[in-house]
């Protein structure tokens, strides 16, 4: 895509704009999976404070990482397969800045009941059951924050948790208005707009949002703001 943006050359292979696809759409799903991963980190560290350190070790860190790497580039394998088998014919203009699943199947003139199908099991596995997960464990967090006494303690509790909250509700929410609204509702350039938060702004502002509560960052850019 950048070599693209780059040379301003528009063209790309059939199977080039499938291996697109394939890294875009297993990021996107690791992405999904990090993020349940975090909201349990976060579950573990409000609900279950006195037992995070026994039960969040290295070891187990190590295999929700591996887990959500291998679980993301899995499923999306076949669906690659299966899009590199379609027939495409007449138009060959992709109306996006990359091979995202829509625009790419809109070329195609041959049945793509089955891509679609794969597509969609695809899509509810790795976008709804993560986020199943990050409802139920914020709803926990909540509850056990408002049992907090003190003012001072809920806001140190959600404090904690604020960072993760926000790139969920920035990544969750563009992936859902994006693809859980009907397409036909959407101009393609809010599409093209939409897909560049989740795929480009969000991944820019998690360094940022992360390091917003290191101390040394945030003098650091107190310096910056009060020269």
């Amino acid at each position: 895509m950048l070599r693209i943006l780059w040379t301003e050359n528009g063209s790309i292979t059939v199977s080039g704009c499938t291996f697109q696809y394939y890294i875009f759409g297993s990021l996107a799903a690791t992405e999904c999976l990090l993020l349940a991963v975090m909201s349990y980190d976060r579950y573990l560290a409000i609900c279950d404070p006195l037992r995070y350190s026994s039960i969040m070790t290295f070891r187990l860190c190590r295999n929700l990482i591996i887990f959500s790497w291998v679980a993301g580039f899995t499923p999306t394998f076949p669906i690659a397969i299966s899009l590199c088998k379609l027939h495409f014919c007449h138009l060959n203009t992709i109306d996006h800045f990359f091979c995202d699943f829509a625009p790419f199947l809109e070329l195609a003139c041959s049945d793509i009941s089955t891509v679609k199908m794969l597509a969609f099991a695809f899509s509810f596995l790795f976008t709804f059951f993560p986020f199943s997960i990050i409802i139920v464990s914020y709803a926990c967090v909540i509850h056990t924050i408002l049992k907090i006494r003190t003012e001072k303690g809920r806001q140190k509790a959600f404090s904690t948790c604020s960072s993760h909250l926000a790139v969920v509700s920035l990544y969750y929410g563009t992936l859902f208005i994006l693809y859980g609204v009907p397409s036909k509702k959407q101009s393609s350039d809010i599409n093209k707009i939409l897909s560049l938060l989740y795929t480009i702004v969000t991944p820019l502002l998690n360094p940022i949002i992360y390091s917003l509560k290191n101390q040394e960052i945030s003098k650091a850019f107190g310096k910056i703001f009060h020269r």
